[in-house]
């Protein structure tokens, strides 16, 4: 006598034969693993530790200010993040898509939730008002769960989905859920103070989007010369490697530039000017607030900033004045409004 084969979101996973006791259907297998997917992730992987080491020099004081914290820095960082979702989608496709393989799913998700647990506990110790609770790790391992029903829904109700949840951050902002235990989906009017924060919106948008080119698009990327793609070279091998194990590198690279970036500013120390550019803006917000004119503040500002640099009395780095380097820098700031003040009213 037979029982009716198990299925997982409508696919037959196996027949079995319960007088026999032996299965009569193979396991499902993965989609054939495509080189040119690996080199792209490998590509991926080349610029995060691109962008990291950029936020590392300017948080080691190693560059005048953080670069990684500016606008482009930040566009860069979310098309970086982007790309990797996106992947998570394809990859998705890959490993599920002729059904659901149960078990390395599952390991898979384990791994990846254990990365991101990691993270959170490395970052919690080192930046404890800044720690990561829900950044690309998280976002994944919860996305590579949410996205497998869209491995087998129709092809349009994964495109709708995708852009829910796209829009949805740009026409929802509820302060309810600005509540920690609700932060990692994106939907509040705040955003917490983190390091990496990748919340489910807008982010799994691109996770559907991405199961939707890999549906769509592996079967012919697949019979194309660019699917029949093999690496010969060093870096073309190398590339795939990376891409096959892009875990481990994210675990591992940053800890490494972070080690190497501390050992240097131990050895040539931090770059003069860092901070200058908001030691120049705190000034002129504090300025205006007390009374100046803004126009007068800028200026009184970089004039401040330069004398404290000529006189070694700019400090960011933590180190402690003297009260007489103290009064010097008071007498210094208030020297250079004044004079700007004067010559303002002479000018009328």
């Amino acid at each position: 006598m037979e029982r009716e084969a198990p299925t997982w979101f409508g696919c037959t996973i196996m027949s079995v034969d319960v007088t026999l006791d032996r299965p009569v259907a193979a396991p499902l297998e993965p989609q054939r693993r495509l080189p040119v997917i690996d080199a792209i992730r490998a590509a991926a992987l080349a610029a995060m530790a691109s962008y990291h080491t950029l936020w590392d020099l300017g948080h080691l004081r190693l560059t005048a200010e953080n670069y990684a914290l500016t606008p482009a820095g930040r566009l860069a960082a979310e098309m970086i993040a982007g790309s990797f979702l996106l992947l998570v989608g394809v990859g998705l496709v890959l490993m599920n898509g002729r059904g659901v393989r149960l078990r390395p799913t599952l390991t898979r998700f384990a791994r990846i939730g254990g990365a991101a647990l990691l993270v959170t506990l490395g970052t919690w110790a080192i930046f404890p008002d800044a720690f990561v609770f829900f950044g690309v790790l998280h976002c994944i391992a919860v996305s590579s769960l949410l996205g497998l029903p869209f491995l087998f829904l129709p092809v349009p109700v994964a495109v709708l989905a995708a852009a829910a949840f796209l829009v949805a951050p740009h026409v929802v902002d509820a302060p309810i859920l600005d509540a920690p235990a609700l932060s990692f989906l994106g939907l509040g009017s705040v955003v917490p103070r983190t390091n990496d924060y990748v919340p489910l919106f807008p982010w799994f948008g691109l996770v559907l989007v991405g199961i939707v080119l890999g549906r769509l698009g592996l079967p012919k990327l697949a019979r194309s010369r660019l699917g029949a793609w093999t690496p010969h070279t060093r870096l073309g091998r190398a590339a795939t490697v990376a891409g096959r194990h892009s875990l481990a590198i994210y675990l591992i690279h940053q800890p490494v530039l972070l080690a190497v970036l501390t050992g240097l500013v131990t050895v040539v120390g931090a770059n003069p000017r860092a901070g200058l550019r908001a030691f120049r803006a705190d000034y002129v917000t504090i300025c205006a607030r007390t009374g100046g004119e803004p126009p007068l503040c800028r200026i009184a500002a970089r004039c401040t900033s330069e004398a404290l640099l000529r006189e070694d009395l700019f400090r960011e780095d933590g180190r402690p004045f003297s009260g007489t380097e103290r009064l010097r820098a008071q007498a210094i700031s208030q020297g250079c409004y004044a004079a700007l003040e004067a010559a303002a009213r002479m000018a009328r």
